[in-house]
């Protein structure tokens, strides 16, 4: 029977959202998270920018030790074989490649510089430099998927397969489908290329979560895995992407979804994941967010408390226990409380350590990588980023290479 998969791109996506940002340490925390909640994949970034590569080098040596589980790493390129080839020395074993496949981006982004015969060409040489360098997997992304005519999509996606592609991810860029249109594509496409169609929604109508269910279940209509693009709290440019926690809840309680999930999940770890996640970005979680938002689980009119006062099911879908516990981390304490960071030196680090319980695997190191994280966030570190630094110092210190740490 096909399954649901998660392709979480909160490090690519959701770190271009504008007016926020993301440290390296942050996007690392990221795929920390997504690795406890048990989710497939994620898009950690872009490998080919200069930038990124300390970042990526010490996420590939995280995955190696095991901090990361199971999930699976990729990196987002540009379906041009340059990108892939600057990318290749790093180590990543599955990618996504992107290049614009509609009229409308071909006429007023491209202006005469691309037409579809060298879109294609572009996109085939790209996997093939993939492949060759030994990647597991390749998506490639068509983007603006939603304003590609039926046509051209299938060939795109036929081409991509013939090159080596695994996957065929279908961008809603401006976020215009609709849950029955997009339905219906996925399943004609997944069809046509026997091939698994990957989702990928903008929240511009305010249906991103409700577009990649229904995406999702055309690839299951077609006998086709169906892989899910989200964002942690929904974030993404413009009104953002298809929230994790939102489209994961959707497949295990929506009525009438017939739909089998494929990864381990674990959700007793959503409320730590959207609390730091809010915390790491500086977006404020609004009241009403999916599962996790303040008034998720509040009740005060008459009929509804009296309701959930008997029994909790009377007005809530889900039980609220199943998504963890909200964190309290020890830099939150009120009161006397001595913190490490920056500018703190080895007792308080000792004293934090000690007091969390925590195995530090090199004390030096440790000690050290704590002063440049929170440096680098600018902001105290929470009891999980000092977890993984505490487990894992030697490969977060790829991560600073400049300091030789």
């Amino acid at each position: 029977m096909p399954t649901v998969h998660f392709l979480d791109v909160t490090n690519r996506d959701g770190v271009q959202t504008a007016r926020t940002g993301l440290s390296k340490f942050g996007k690392t925390m990221v795929n920390f998270y997504l690795a406890k909640l048990g989710v497939a994949q994620s898009e950690i970034g872009f490998p080919f920018l200069f930038h990124e590569v300390p970042y990526v080098k010490a996420q590939v040596a995280l995955a190696e030790a095991g901090a990361f589980g199971s999930l699976r790493l990729s990196g987002w390129c540009r379906g041009v074989p340059q990108d892939v080839e600057q990318a290749a020395p790093l180590g990543l074993k599955h990618y996504n490649l992107s290049i614009s496949t509609s009229d409308y981006m071909i006429q007023n982004k491209f202006r005469g510089r691309l037409d579809r015969d060298a879109i294609i060409r572009e996109m085939t040489a790209a996997v093939h430099v993939a492949k060759q360098a030994g990647a597991l997997t390749v998506g490639v992304n068509a983007e603006d998927g939603s304003r590609t005519d039926d046509g051209f999509l299938l060939e795109f996606a036929l081409a991509a397969k013939q090159a080596g592609a695994d996957r065929v991810r279908y961008c809603d860029t401006i976020g215009g489908d609709t849950p029955d249109r997009i339905r219906e594509r996925f399943a004609k496409l997944a069809a046509g290329t026997s091939m698994p169609v990957e989702t990928h929604c903008h929240n511009d109508l305010g249906m991103a979560v409700a577009n990649s269910v229904s995406g999702a279940l055309g690839d299951l209509d077609a006998g086709q895995d169906a892989w899910v693009n989200t964002c942690v709290n929904g974030i993404g440019e413009r009104s953002g992407n298809a929230d994790l926690l939102s489209t994961i809840l959707a497949f295990e309680h929506g009525f009438g979804l017939n739909a089998k999930i494929g990864d381990a999940l674990d959700l007793s770890w959503a409320r730590r994941f959207a609390l730091w996640a809010s915390y790491a970005f500086g977006q404020p979680l609004p009241y009403n967010q999916v599962g996790v938002g303040r008034n998720a689980f509040a009740h005060e009119s008459g009929i509804h408390a009296d309701g959930a006062l008997k029994d909790h099911g009377n007005y809530e879908l889900y039980d609220e226990a199943s998504l963890g516990p909200f964190p309290e981390d020890w830099h939150a304490r009120p009161g006397r409380v001595v913190l490490t960071g920056e500018y703190g030196g080895k007792a308080g680090f000792r004293h934090v350590m000690d007091g969390l319980g925590v195995e530090v695997a090199d004390e030096d190191l440790a000690f050290r990588l704590v002063q440049l994280c929170n440096a680098m966030t600018g902001r105290p570190l929470t009891d999980d980023e000092l977890g993984l630094i505490a487990a894992h110092p030697r490969e977060l210190s790829l991560l600073f290479p400049e300091y030789q740490v």
